[in-house]
Parts: C-alpha cells; structure tokens; sequence
C-alpha cells in the first residue's frame, strides 16, 4: 500500500524483542564457508558516512586512476561495494531527506533545494536508533531544518549536532560560525559581506570547517563507544564554495597534487577528495585503536553526483565513470553512486553487489541491524540480506524527481531507466546494453512505456511545496 505521506501523523514504532540485548543471529554469508556472525552484548556501531558531490568514479575502488583514494579502497577490500547503489536525489537537501526519513521524493517532505523544515511528525532514522537505544550523532552537513525550528537535528533525533545546518552556509569551507547543538560558536574566519544564509568568500581564512567537523566526529566516537552508537558523519567534501567561482576547490593544501599539470580548480578537487580519504582513514584507525572495528558497520556513500563547479568540470577525472550527467541530472551519472558497506564477520570482503538499492533503503536496514521495527508506510527496504549474501527483496521500481530544471521524474526498473519532463514524453532507456542513457528507445518498446507512466503516476504523492499536475 502506497505510503500516506508527507501529511500523515508521526508513525508508531513497535520495538523487536532484542534478545536480551544481544545482536540478532544472521548469517554471515550465503555460501560453503558461511558460518554465524559473532554474538556480542551489543548491538553493532552504525557509521554512515556521507560526502558531498562525489562521483561514481572519483574513488580508486571505482576505476579512478588519478586521485589518490587508499583508505577508502581498503574498505572496499574489506567489505562489499553495491554497484548499483543510488542517492535520494541530484541535489542535496532532497536526498538526505530520503536518507533520513526512508521516503524517495515522491512522498518525502523535502523534494528540492529550497529550505524546508523537518516538522514534529517527520521520522528520521535516528529516532529509529534512538528507540534501540543508540547514541547518536550528526557532524556535518544537514539540510533539513534552520536555526530555531521544529527541523533542527536535536529536534530529530540526534543527541549532538555539529556543522552547518544550511546548504548553502555550507558552500563556504572558511565560515564565521558553525552550529553547536542548537547555538552558533564563532569562528576566527573573516568573511566580508556575508550573507544571511552564512554564504560567502573569506578574506582571512583560519579554521577549515571540515577539520572542525572531523575532530568533532573523532571526540564523539571517543566518549561514545562503550555503547551503541550512530554517527552520520555527513562531510560537506568536495562540494565546491560556488561564491568563490573559479577558485571553489577550497581546500587548505593542495599536497601531493600541487605540481601536476592540471588546471588550479582540479588541482583542488582531487586534494579535496584525497584529503577526506585521509581523514576517513583517521576514523577507521580509531574504531581500531578502540576495539570496536569488528562491532561497526561503516556505510559510505555521496548525496548525488559529481558537480562541475568552483572552476572544476566533472570530465577532467571522469568523475561520472561511465555514466552520463552529473549533479542536477536524472540520468545515471547524476543519481548512481559510489558506496560501500563493512561489518566484519557478516559482508564478505572484497564481495560486490548490483542489487538496485538507494538512500530510502537505509532506514529499514538500519533499524533491522538494530533489532526494531521500521514504520511500514515508508518506500525503503532493507538491504541486509544483500549484505548478508542472502536473497534480496526487489523494489518495483526506484523513483526521483526534480523541480530546479523544469519538473522531470525518473524511474529505475529492472534494466529499465525512464525519463519524462512536464507535459513531455518517456524517454526510455536500456542500461543492460546501454549504460550511459545515449539510445533512446521508448519507440521500440511501447509495454515498457506504458509501465513507466502507471509508475510514474503511482510513485508520486501530493506536495504544498512542490505541486506538481501531469498532463498527457
């Protein structure tokens, strides 16, 4: 039954029986060598890691060639890449509404990059943990709730809060403040003419907000893993400062990559990607250090695809791979993201999925990792089985809009990727035989037509925000 959503009251969770505590037994993997996943005292970590703008192929593991990516390759190793794994949206605010709330943008309250604020009966998945009995935490970026409203992360869940509450406050590396919680702390950043939303270039430039947020991160993780905990560390790299046009890529050292042969903005772009990839490899040395690596489960994924921005273009590292479009795109490139999953003991390393999933699946899996029940008016499902090497539940169909280029939906179904603008015709595609969306088809398969437009007219509820009349 389709989900009642964005205007249905804040949904009831009925708590699993826990086990006494203990992590629900699960297969590790579906194969001759299976044997059961530990038993602990606790149920495992959940690390989500989230970067801004990332392409398909700006990571080693995913075919890049020049930018220097080995913590994150060596996760891959150890766990399982989803090949076939999509973000909520092209842009940013939409898709972490996904993220959070397990709705795709046909039933999610945040359908675009306009800011709109998370309201009391919005469930997000840290509620979800918090009911297991998670700590939790946001360091970064959060897009769905200003300063002094019902969508504050603190209001939704999260025990702390540290980073930009807005998208665009979070186009500049260098603010005069980031959020605490609930309250502003000052910077030592000077930023002239700033604007409202925080948006702006530094003159004086001092405190690297996303070295503030992984410090914050490391001190969370530090004071928090005697327990359960949830961390979604939501890095704002290598999103671009647009106010900074042809100089965007800010990034305080352009290290190994300062006297190659490349124009300044890419320069700062595969600094910006390798510089995140050592901070990242910073947390996964800590969960080591700590004696909690084989009790986490570390998910990392981008919010949409890669941007060609900051006087960076998206073809100069073939960040897309071999997909078309990028960041404000329905088309493969714009949507396909790079993940990966490890958790030791349950995903095989070096293993690899193309089970079609996307960001509204990780609540359900969240909250079956944490033995509760997910509400059952939301578009996810759980992607625990394809990470136990079990059989995976199908989505129909997975479906995205997007309001900042005209109104355009686009479904993913089976080998099928649909298209249509307002008022326009399916553009059909086969990405069995054509992966990069370049032979249009819709001609030649007129069932398959008419199945996208029964999805397309099924997938999408009522918005205030973003009405929205489809006429043939």
């Amino acid at each position: 039954m389709k989900p009642t959503y964005p205007t249905s009251p804040r949904r009831l969770l009925t708590t699993a029986a826990l086990l006494s505590g203990a992590l629900l037994s699960i297969t590790a993997w579906a194969d001759d060598s299976a044997q059961p996943a530990r038993q602990t005292g606790e149920l495992p970590n959940i690390v989500f890691i989230l970067a801004d703008d990332l392409g398909y192929g700006d990571l080693g593991c995913f075919g890049q060639q020049q930018i220097r990516t080995p913590h994150l390759d060596q996760l891959a190793r150890e766990g399982m890449r989803l090949t076939s794994f999509y973000a909520g949206s092209t842009v940013c605010a939409p898709s972490r509404c996904t993220l959070m709330t397990g709705l795709h943008t046909g039933h999610c309250l945040v359908r675009g990059n306009r800011r709109v604020n998370l309201r009391p009966e919005d469930l997000t998945v840290a509620e979800v943990l918090k009911q297991a009995g998670y700590t939790t935490a946001l360091c970064g970026k959060w897009g769905l709730g200003q300063e002094n409203t019902t969508g504050l992360p603190t209001r939704q869940g999260f025990d702390f809060f540290y980073g930009y509450l807005d998208q665009g406050h979070a186009h500049n590396y260098y603010p005069t403040y980031l959020i605490k919680n609930e309250a502003r702390v000052s910077l030592p950043n000077v930023v002239p003419n700033e604007g409202r939303m925080g948006r702006g270039v530094a003159s004086k430039k001092v405190a690297y907000s996303h070295d503030l947020i992984m410090e914050e991160a490391l001190q969370f993780v530090e004071r928090s893993h005697q327990q359960p905990f949830f961390l979604y560390l939501a890095l704002t790299i290598p999103h671009a400062n647009n106010e900074a046009k042809e100089k965007g890529m800010e990034v305080p050292t352009l290290g190994e990559y300062a006297d190659r042969d490349w124009p300044e903005p890419e320069k700062g772009r595969a600094a910006m990607i390798s510089y995140m990839d050592d901070d990242i490899g910073r947390l996964l040395a800590q969960l080591d250090e700590l004696g909690v690596a084989d009790d986490t489960v570390v998910i990392f994924s981008s919010d949409n695809g890669p941007h060609s921005e900051g006087g960076s273009k998206r073809e100069f590292f073939n960040s897309a791979g071999i997909y078309r479009g990028g960041k404000r795109h329905l088309y493969e490139g714009g949507v396909r993201v790079p993940t990966i999953v490890r958790w030791p003991g349950v995903v095989k390393p070096g293993s690899q999925s193309d089970h079609p999933g996307a960001f509204w699946d990780f609540l359900p899996t969240a909250a079956e990792i944490a033995g509760v029940e997910a509400p059952e008016d939301i578009d996810g499902l759980s992607f625990l089985p394809t990470l136990q090497g079990k059989v995976q539940p199908q989505h129909p169909y997975l479906y995205w809009e997007f309001h900042e280029y005209g109104k355009i939906q686009s479904l993913r179904f089976g080998r099928w990727k649909a298209l249509r603008g307002l008022g326009k015709r399916v553009l059909l595609y086969d990405l069995a035989v054509d992966p990069r969306e370049e032979n249009e088809i819709a001609h030649l398969e007129p069932e398959v037509v008419a199945r996208a437009e029964a999805y397309f007219e099924e997938a999408r509820g009522p918005s205030e925000e973003w009405p929205w009349r489809y006429k043939k």
